[in-house]
């Protein structure tokens, strides 16, 4: 066959078939015209504008076939904005996200994402417009990557519902981020924190010290949760926003092994909440639990690491302090990613080496009386 004639083929004497793909579907289209010379190449340009109009995502499949039985289903061009895109793909979210990731998809669609796309057909746009977009925003790379989720989201649906021919999402790049670096503590700025704090303050931090909890989880215990007897907590829940649900990951719900110092300041912490059942730590100020990270921040850990002339590092460096803790006092870091409830250890083993032996049942001693030593 000629080269020009490419997808193109008589059909007896009155017609010229047309073959091409869309919407993932192989389409053979007759024009009811002669499979004279010159109409073949009639039909052979007719082909290629088709294929360009599905390369750019213009194609009307009904303008091109009127009568074809196919321009019923693939015919309809979609006139779906993103705006709209995006609201549905948050009704669907609803029941299968957390209450707190959905209203950060809301807060990105609301304030980035309509304000910049919403009156966008979801066939015009391109992954050309997206990333200039995403070169001018003023945010972190770890804010744009949360941004773009329900965006990719909402494109992915419509490629696979057929309404844009591409999937633009795949085309959308991820940006790199560095992690911020553990900022630990060291044993005498712990030991100048709890100098400077007292009552409920004191016991809340050096139980955070001494246990790793995420401050979520920390908020979120209750007395239940704890087993004096075995010397170990019961991690279950978290608090996030002021909203009680799961931990962060299935490997969050883990039991911790408690160290002296955590078990003691449990002990200090009884006189205070131990009677009400509830929960463990309160605000001293209010006497009710505490509600979120942002308020330990600002009633009582900022003031404290103030009076103790420490560099400020989030109250999330506890828990880094903890896992340093322990691996420098020797503990299996397989245990100690157990303790720290991560779904492997992989981020142990990149920070602290790659060999991982056998968890041993007397994890957590060497802590102890690493820590008995040194006071």
């Amino acid at each position: 066959m000629d080269r020009e004639q490419v997808g193109v083929r008589a059909r007896g004497v009155k017609g010229i078939e047309i073959d091409f793909y869309y919407l993932n579907q192989r389409c053979r289209e007759t024009v009811k015209i002669p499979p004279t010379k010159a109409n073949m190449l009639f039909a052979q340009r007719k082909r290629q504008t088709i294929l360009y109009e599905i390369g750019i995502d213009t194609f009307d499949y009904s303008a091109h076939f009127p009568t074809s039985r196919r321009a019923a289903t693939l015919g309809k061009v979609s006139n779906k904005t993103i705006s709209q895109a995006l609201d549905e793909l948050l009704l669907t979210l609803r029941r299968t996200c957390e209450a707190s990731t959905l209203r950060d998809y809301q807060s990105a669609v609301t304030y980035h994402l309509q304000p910049a796309f919403g009156d966008f057909l979801l066939r015009s746009v391109t992954a050309t417009q997206i990333k200039v977009w995403m070169s001018g925003l003023l945010i972190s790379p770890k804010r744009i990557k949360n941004v773009l989720i329900p965006l990719k989201g909402a494109l992915r649906s419509a490629f696979q519902d057929g309404i844009i021919q591409r999937d633009v999402s795949a085309q959308i790049p991820s940006l790199a981020h560095r992690t911020k670096e553990p900022e630990q503590f060291t044993r005498q700025e712990i030991n100048l924190i709890l100098e400077h704090s007292f009552g409920q303050t004191r016991n809340l931090f050096q139980f955070a010290f001494f246990s790793g909890l995420r401050t979520s989880e920390l908020i979120a215990l209750e007395w239940g949760d704890v087993d004096f007897l075995r010397g170990l907590v019961r991690v279950r829940r978290a608090s996030v926003r002021k909203i009680i649900k799961v931990t962060k990951t299935q490997s969050g719900e883990r039991e911790v092994k408690l160290l002296e110092q955590a078990l003691a300041a449990l002990n200090a912490q009884k006189v205070f909440t131990f009677l009400a059942q509830k929960r463990i730590f309160h605000n001293p100020k209010t006497n009710s639990p505490w509600e979120t990270d942002g308020q330990i921040r600002h009633t009582a850990w900022t003031p404290v690491l103030q009076a103790a002339n420490i560099p400020y590092r989030n109250p999330y460096q506890t828990r880094h302090t903890y896992a340093s803790m322990l691996l420098s006092a020797g503990e299996n870091p397989m245990w100690v990613a157990h303790q720290m409830g991560h779904s492997d250890w992989g981020m142990i083993r990149k920070v602290y080496g790659r060999w991982i032996p056998d968890i041993d049942p007397t994890a957590g001693n060497k802590a102890m009386q690493f820590w008995s030593r040194v006071g």
